[in-house]
């Protein structure tokens, strides 16, 4: 069998992650030159080699997996997740213990917009680059505080870098934080039984349900929005947050629903969200970005 990924560090750690545990698979780079737009060129990389034929799963971080995807290609599988908390790195025990005026380094809207929402003091800046680069501007103390996904430094055997989890409460995740999306075209049951054989139930029901919230919003990535599923036995839980990026306005809310129906239990979330406004405020944080 052979992987798509991207050629990054993080990518490529994932994508061996997935072979090793299909028995053995080779890895294809897929190519993103001369696509427009942000890191979604790096998904239409990996899902133009999949419908080329040049290969047969691809691997992607799920929270960077739009939510319409081409007609001819699903998501096979998830495997187990990995922790799906946001960490902060840099000065600090917590984010009430973060220093006065603190320089907080992210490029995520939603990061912003709950950072802001806790601590209206801090100074939220652009920070752009893959996780070592980050670390490195960290380093070079511009920056008070950087804040990342547990999973890409724990995949990357980088968690000694972390310095306390954002909870829940302070910081919902993005859609699909923490987990794989092994992607593959329809009709190839080849594939998709290997890819299935390697799936986790309860991380295919917690991804559904927070797909089907961004999906039902017609978010992006890119939007300050966080939404984390968390299934215990037969019962699904889902948080989420909406926002402004400035933080002076955003809504928090959180569902329980049946596991075995997640997609049912986004759509109710969805329901409430929209009911107390968040359309409102997803259409004025895209004016201000």
């Amino acid at each position: 069998m052979r992987i798509a990924t991207r050629g990054s560090a993080l990518a490529l750690t994932q994508a061996r992650w997935v072979a090793d545990r299909l028995g053995g698979a080779e890895l294809v780079e897929a190519n993103s030159d001369g696509e427009p737009g942000d890191k979604s060129r790096f998904v239409r990389g990996v899902e133009r080699a999949l419908l080329a034929g040049e290969a047969e799963l691809g691997v992607h971080s799920a929270k960077d997996l739009p939510s319409e995807m081409p007609e001819e290609l699903e998501i096979a599988s998830a495997p187990e997740r990995e922790d799906a908390a946001d960490v902060w790195i840099g000065t600090g025990s917590s984010l009430e213990d973060a220093p006065e005026g603190a320089r907080v380094g992210t490029a995520s809207l939603r990061r912003r917009a709950q950072l802001l929402a806790a601590r209206p003091d801090l100074r939220v800046e652009e920070l752009h680059g893959n996780v070592d680069t980050r670390l490195r501007k960290l380093e070079e103390g511009t920056l008070d505080a950087i804040v990342l996904a547990a999973a890409g430094l724990r995949r990357l055997g980088r968690e000694d870098e972390i310095g306390f989890a954002l909870p829940v409460d302070r910081m919902v995740p993005a859609a699909g934080q923490g987990t794989l999306a092994l992607q593959a075209r329809i009709g190839d049951t080849e594939t998709g039984d290997a890819a299935g054989a390697i799936g986790d139930l309860r991380a295919m029901r917690e991804l559904t349900a927070e797909r089907t919230v961004v999906a039902l919003l017609d978010a992006t990535c890119a939007s300050p929005l966080g939404v984390h599923a968390r299934v215990n036995g037969d019962r699904i839980e889902l948080d989420a947050f909406v926002g402004l990026p400035d933080g002076s306005e955003w809504l928090r809310d959180r569902l329980e629903g049946k596991a075995e129906e997640p997609a049912l239990a986004g759509a109710e979330l969805v329901q409430r969200l929209l009911g107390a406004g968040a359309r409102e405020i997803l259409d004025r944080a895209e004016e201000m970005a």
